[in-house]
């Protein structure tokens, strides 16, 4: 193992007292109690109930409710702004979300992190906001794009998905946007991270394009294709990601379509990683099973170990979201619109893999220091 992750594994335990409190609840809260029925997955915003497909309208609207509930969340800590640019991929007009300290420093004095949200039909969620907010107080600029696909934003859009494809291009463009837009970010200081299907599209980003961002992390990321689709059930599953068939058909259909499937799948691309990446899984994961999911471990450490990190929960609550907890994911009749429903839960497991996530980001890009200003 390189000195540099020996470094890495030094600043997690040195700073591990003080990083508890780096998952800061809203002002004024308190401490949500540990919820009894941990929710495993997180529905599509406006989607409809008994399989009728999406609610668009429904969508719509409720996207203007969590643009809404961002600036609340916002004001007076942060500057949100929700602008667009073009995908790199085809111009296909990406929404995106940027949050900003309210006081930037010059050129090249901040670094950034691309967000990248999670679900096959997902957005940027509330629940994120006592995250990015945390970000933004250690001095990261947040970029968070709504890559095709996301619901909230039409059925053009939402109909435009591409699995494992042009939506990575869509998240790699929010580089690009970065570099063209904001030179009090420096270039040479960007991160990513990721959940799920997002921590997916993290992947995939950092091993096609290997020294674009300076470090990655990967959260219960989707890993081998081939294994989910086996577990998820293939034809269900197929159509569920793939819609339009872009990727072609099914494993096994020809060579052709297998190598489609193999290129998306972040677990064989693992060679390919050239910058430092913290990857946290769980055994409990009801989502990305630990199946799929202990591959990835598997593969970093037989291959990549003076690269990557990695933590293995055995039973943390909420399973695939347990770093994400909060009432809102419990509790179906709490408010949207109240940021108290947003609060962590603050069990062990969340504190502990936040305090890793904020030690790992910081060694890397050095939030605290004005790049500019020397």
């Amino acid at each position: 193992m390189r000195s540099r992750t020996r470094a890495q594994f030094g600043v997690f335990v040195g700073i591990a007292a003080m990083s508890l409190l780096a998952i800061v609840p809203i002002a004024g809260q308190q401490t949500a109690p540990p919820p009894t029925a941990p929710v495993q997955q997180t529905p599509p915003a406006g989607a409809r109930q008994g399989g009728q497909g999406p609610n668009f309208e429904a969508a719509l609207a409720r996207q203007v409710q969590t643009d809404a509930t961002w600036r609340k969340a916002s004001d007076g800590v942060m500057k949100m702004t929700k602008t667009t640019y073009k995908s790199r991929k085809d111009g296909l007009e990406i929404p995106v979300f940027v949050f900003e300290p309210l006081k930037l420093r010059g050129p090249k004095g901040h670094p950034a992190i691309v967000w990248v949200h999670p679900d096959i039909r997902g957005h940027v969620y509330e629940y994120y906001i006592p995250y990015v907010r945390e970000a933004v107080s250690r001095g990261y600029v947040v970029v968070a794009p709504e890559y095709r696909g996301s619901v909230g934003y039409g059925q053009a859009f939402y109909d435009a998905i591409d699995y494992g494809g042009a939506e990575v291009d869509d998240v790699l463009t929010a580089v690009d946007f970065i570099k063209s837009t904001m030179p009090h970010v420096d270039p040479a200081r960007i991160g990513i991270i990721g959940w799920s299907h997002g921590g997916m599209i993290t992947l995939l980003s950092i091993t096609r394009e290997p020294t674009t961002f300076k470090t990655a992390v990967a959260m219960v990321p989707v890993t081998n294709l081939f294994q989910r689709l086996s577990y998820k059930n293939p034809v269900r599953y197929h159509q569920m990601i793939d819609p339009a068939n872009r990727i072609g058909g099914l494993p096994g259909d020809n060579a052709d379509i297998n190598a489609n499937y193999k290129e998306r799948s972040a677990i064989y691309q693992i060679d390919k990683l050239q910058i430092p990446l913290l990857v946290h899984i769980t055994r409990n994961d009801a989502d990305v099973n630990i199946e799929e999911a202990q591959q990835l471990v598997d593969a970093l450490k037989a291959r990549k170990s003076n690269l990557a990190e990695t933590k293995i929960y055995d039973n943390p609550q909420g399973g695939h979201l347990f770093d994400r907890q909060c009432p809102a994911m419990t509790d179906r009749n709490s408010d949207p619109s109240d940021l108290a429903s947003y609060t962590p839960t603050n069990t062990t497991e969340q504190r502990d893999s936040w305090a890793r996530v904020w030690a790992f980001l910081d060694y890397s890009l050095d939030p605290y220091r004005d790049a500019g200003g020397k």
